[in-house]
């Protein structure tokens, strides 16, 4: 009994419990010890906070308690009026054409019937689900064990000098529908998503109502969309592709031309480059210009060099496009199914940081969300003793203290065991 109480909430509801003893004293009983003989796991998402539960409390203190920021200027971001949307969507030019989503579903399994039928019922025809619009009229089937967004069509505009009344009418509307969330789809160019609740005014950049999935690696809410929530990135590495840069073309210098002879398409091709771009295949590659090097790994950028063959089934010239190394290694990476061919080409590529995050993880708008003046990301990177300072010495407002009030013993309770 004393061991399962030692355990989480969560693992104990799967496990029954005995009645405590009826005594009054029990002295020399050992204590409850539990030793775990599982190998560690080697999943790249699975963090030390993530294994013992602190980064869950973490996820959840900043959804609660956290101060978003604009991600582009770091000014702390508000509210926004209906007015000030209306200003700014007017504000990208006369004669734009738009169209006012509200999103009434966000990522959220189920076959959502009622929902679809109810929007049916409120008089809207059309509605974009999961980014197809599809006509109400119609019979949606969604699938039960699949996420879904649905995002009703409110109004479709062409920005005109007499359209704010209407504007306004309709963003009020998809506010009310989308519970504080609208979408405006600027035909031809990038959807703009504001809120009631948080958007920077200098910047116009709105951003999402915080919630723990904003702050998960593991969720397409938190992650970097850039390196999908690892923090690094597989990429072709030249280093790896030109190994020994002493060698020549001709004598093997790019490794991943293993049957580099006369009598191969590649050859040809590369002479048909040669001739192009005035450089020779017996120098070695350290001797060549960075120009031409760059356009063996990246390719001709869509330009055509002729290439000519001589084969048993006929000779001629053709007009081809070099794709370049790279490029050739990322397209046979992304389109092939043989494991085979994918591990040989992995031996041409190296980990590195994500530049978009940092190495982070989260998204740039999970980055901008501060508690005590950090972000989570600066307070993961502390060690467990920084952390606790930190976590001790947290200035907070009544309310604020009212909501964090658990989150807080539980991390403590973790942090110092």
């Amino acid at each position: 009994r004393r061991y399962v109480e030692s355990l989480s909430a969560y693992a104990r509801q799967f496990l029954g419990q005995m009645d405590k003893p009826d005594v009054d004293y029990i002295e020399g009983l050992s204590p409850a010890i539990s030793i775990d003989q599982k190998t560690t796991s080697r999943n790249p998402r699975s963090t030390v906070g993530t294994v013992t539960e602190i980064y869950d409390y973490y996820r959840l203190l900043y959804a609660r308690i956290g101060i978003p920021h604009c991600p582009q200027c770091g000014k702390e971001i508000t509210q926004q009026s209906v007015d000030q949307m209306a200003d700014r969507i007017i504000g990208i030019g006369e004669g734009k054409r738009i169209q006012i989503l509200a999103p009434v579903i966000r990522g959220r399994k189920g076959e959502h019937v009622k929902i679809l039928e109810g929007i049916k019922k409120n008089g809207f025809v059309r509605a974009r689900i999961d980014g197809k619009v599809r006509e109400l009229s119609d019979e949606i089937k969604l699938e039960k064990n699949v996420k879904h967004t649905i995002e009703v069509i409110v109004d479709r505009i062409i920005i005109r000098e007499n359209i704010r009344r209407r504007l306004v009418d309709s963003l009020e509307t998809a506010l009310k529908m989308g519970e504080g969330f609208v979408i405006v789809d600027v035909i031809g160019s990038k959807e703009m998503f504001f809120s009631e609740k948080f958007a920077c005014p200098d910047c116009g950049i709105s951003i999402e109502d915080l919630a723990p999935r904003m702050f998960s690696f593991n969720s397409p809410f938190g992650k970097c969309p850039k390196c999908d929530g690892l923090g690094t990135l597989m990429e072709m590495d030249p280093d790896l592709i030109i190994p020994d840069k002493n060698k020549s073309i001709d004598g093997g210098a790019i490794d991943v031309w293993k049957t580099f002879r006369e009598d191969t398409w590649t050859y040809n091709v590369v002479q048909a480059l040669a001739k192009r771009y005035d450089f020779r295949l017996d120098v070695p590659v350290k001797d060549l210009p960075q120009g031409i090097i760059d356009i063996l790994l990246y390719g001709t950028n869509g330009e055509k060099v002729k290439v000519s063959y001589d084969r048993e089934y006929g000779r001629g010239d053709v007009m081809f496009p070099f794709e370049g190394v790279v490029n050739n290694l990322k397209r046979r990476y992304r389109e092939t199914s043989s494991e085979f061919i994918r591990s040989e080409i992995e031996g041409y590529m190296s980990i590195r940081q994500c530049p978009e995050c940092k190495g982070k993880r989260l998204k740039k708008e999970s980055r901008a969300v501060t508690v005590g003046g950090i972000s989570i990301c600066s307070l993961v990177d502390m060690s467990v003793k920084d952390e606790l300072n930190f976590i001790n010495s947290l200035v907070l407002t009544e309310r604020e203290k009212i909501i964090s009030k658990q989150i807080i013993k539980e991390i403590k309770a973790r942090l110092q065991f």
